[in-house]
């Protein structure tokens, strides 16, 4: 026996788009391409603009000098030559407090300065860091 057609509901086939709805295939497209075109060039710009800081810091190291005394060697790179400097350096203790504390003003001239300087302190120090450099 042959199988029926009288059992068969039509000739339309099963479509999940028909029972769940069609959404859109491109609906990506446009918020992706509005992304890309603020997204990208933002991208760029804030790599330029922050690669190359207005002042950049660096300590290279730092010695025991005295006993109330720490002798620190360390460089300011600044954008404009021209502009005034002023570190903030501090000597630290054994349990990390601060015990002394100068600003030292590096004057206008070169792009690279590298400094040693004497920091004095009220007790014996261990440790030294940049604590900030600011224009002035």
């Amino acid at each position: 026996m042959s199988p029926s057609k009288e059992n068969h509901v039509g000739d339309e086939t099963f479509d999940y788009n028909d029972r769940y709805g069609a959404t859109g295939k491109r609906s990506w497209v446009l918020p992706a391409i509005i992304v890309a075109v603020i997204g990208i060039p933002w991208t760029i710009w804030a790599a330029l603009d922050h690669s190359q800081p207005e002042l950049r810091s660096t300590l290279y190291s730092f010695s025991v000098t005295g006993e109330r005394e720490i002798t620190m060697r360390y460089a300011i790179e600044r954008r404009d030559p021209q502009d005034v400097v002023t570190c903030t350096l501090v000597t630290l203790d054994f349990d990390k407090n601060i015990v002394g504390q100068i600003d030292d003003q590096i004057d206008g001239g070169e792009k690279i300065v590298i400094r040693t300087v004497a920091i004095p302190a009220r007790l014996p120090p261990v440790s030294a860091r940049i604590a900030a450099c600011r224009i002035s």
